[in-house]
């Protein structure tokens, strides 16, 4: 017998909260549920939009932060995505864009996905997607419980 669980909320180390508190949550619409401490210079956040979780945790102690982000560790994000049901990716690229999100227009991928990309303050990937073609579209009804439609 499975596990019973629910959800996945990765947790992602950050180099500077206050900065990542921005993107995640001013700029994505993330809403704090959870801090160890007040104000955006803490810790430790959990946070949540729609049902996806995600937290974040400063990669120093207080008082143990270089002045700049370790090149081999942020190097080393680039090895992590998190991808993001998005529907309307054109909509998503231009609200990106206009908060100085550096990033190309959606494409679609080979698989039948459109997607968006973007990284995040720390090099983190994120990408936005969203089925493209009538295969990729039918996973999503089945895998998601989206309605059955017609893809153009």
């Amino acid at each position: 017998m499975p596990i019973n669980f629910r959800g996945i909320a990765p947790l992602l180390q950050v180099f500077d909260m206050p900065t990542s508190l921005r993107f995640y949550r001013d700029v994505l619409g993330f809403a704090v549920v959870g801090q160890s401490g007040s104000g955006d210079d803490c810790g430790w956040v959990w946070l949540r939009f729609q049902g996806t979780e995600v937290m974040l945790n400063t990669a120093y102690d207080v008082g143990e932060r270089p002045p700049a982000p370790d090149p081999a560790r942020a190097a080393a994000h680039g090895d992590t995505c998190l991808y993001f049901g998005c529907e309307d990716l054109d909509d998503a690229y231009q609200h990106l864009i206009a908060h100085g999100a550096k990033t190309k227009p959606p494409k679609v991928a080979p698989y039948g996905m459109k997607q968006l990309y973007v990284t995040d303050p720390d090099g983190f990937g994120l990408c936005f997607q969203w089925p493209a073609t009538q295969q990729a579209y039918d996973g999503w009804v089945a895998a998601y419980g989206l309605p059955a439609k017609k893809i153009s």
